[in-house]
């Protein structure tokens, strides 16, 4: 399959006859290939008698792309895995680990995952070459307890990378989700192993909604946009990528030296829920009340009918209305 995708990214149209000659396989092989990649969500041009061809606005990954954007420091400093297909780039990022890299951050991205998932068990969906999942390992020393706030702070960092990438009017909805105009662009899901006063790893996925169609989109479910329409042009995913293995670079960097209460006050200037009505549904118990900003750890500070309450991150969803 991956043969088949770079022969067909050269943009030009390949017959069917072409392709079954140069990666040797029949006719038949050929549309079978051609229609996974349709199932997948890849968009193809395909025009009868003359061939197919990828979509326009479609671009592979090219981890050579990617490395050359990023700064010097963060270069030296992180691991690049790519592959095609995943079941989960989270899961992936953990068998390809190398331990002789533990000193550095290590990042894994797919063109396609078929069990990506967000917080609370929901699946993240993610089509071919329309999206970005993006899966970070990260090890320290210090336990499981210092990682406070850490969820928002990541969070911060995605914002400023596809603000960097030309993206506007993005809002941080807690704890980590960045939105555009009300519907989700991307999401966090952070899961950390190992002991709380000792050696950890955390996995940090990130999804990006890059170009869907109307029928991709429709099928999320919640408002979601892609970042092509939030530019108003396609972005690329490399770059994008890029800007963000940049920004989670860097942020990781200062949180070790000084937590989360590096990040709140820039986590504040985007806050879509402060001062709105909001309800927290933690295990199906449900909290309303006034959203009154973070705390220093990154707890939500609620203004209830029993006073004022702050609640951590963990599997607690939060909407925002009456």
């Amino acid at each position: 399959m991956e043969k088949l995708l770079r022969l067909l990214a050269d943009r030009e149209l390949h017959s069917g006859e072409e392709i079954g000659r140069l990666l040797n396989i029949s006719r038949a092989a050929v549309w079978k290939k051609i229609k996974n990649l349709q199932a997948l969500g890849l968009q193809l041009d395909v025009i009868r008698g003359k061939g197919y061809r990828l979509a326009s606005g479609v671009e592979l990954l090219d981890s050579t792309t990617i490395c050359n954007a990023l700064d010097k420091t963060v270069l030296n400093n992180t691991v690049l895995h790519t592959c095609l297909i995943t079941e989960s780039t989270n899961d992936l990022i953990c068998t390809l680990a190398n331990r002789s890299f533990s000193n550095k951050i290590q990042f894994c991205t797919a063109e396609h995952q078929t069990r990506g998932r967000g917080r609370r068990a929901r699946q993240w969906s993610n089509p071919f070459g329309g999206a970005i999942c993006l899966s970070a390992l990260w090890c320290l020393g210090e336990g499981t307890a210092s990682l406070e706030g850490l969820s928002l702070a990541v969070g911060l960092g995605v914002l400023q990378a596809l603000t960097s990438c030309g993206a506007t009017e993005l809002g941080l909805k807690w704890p980590n989700d960045i939105l555009w105009q009300g519907r989700k662009l991307a999401g966090v899901l952070l899961e950390v192993h190992g002991d709380p006063t000792g050696d950890c790893q955390v996995v940090i996925g990130i999804g990006v909604n890059i170009k869907l169609t109307d029928k991709q989109l429709a099928t999320i479910d919640q408002p979601a946009v892609d970042l092509a329409t939030v530019c108003g042009q396609n972005i690329s995913r490399n770059r994008a990528i890029s800007a963000i293995i940049n920004a989670l670079y860097h942020i990781l960097e200062g949180y070790k030296v000084k937590g989360f209460s590096m990040f709140r006050d820039q986590w504040c200037q985007h806050d879509i829920a402060v001062g709105q009505e909001v309800t927290l549904d933690a295990s199906e118990k449900k909290v309303r009340g006034r959203a009154l900003g973070i705390s220093e750890g990154g707890g939500i500070i609620l203004e209830t009918d029993k006073g004022c309450r702050v609640f951590h991150g963990g599997e607690i969803s939060l909407r925002i209305g009456g």
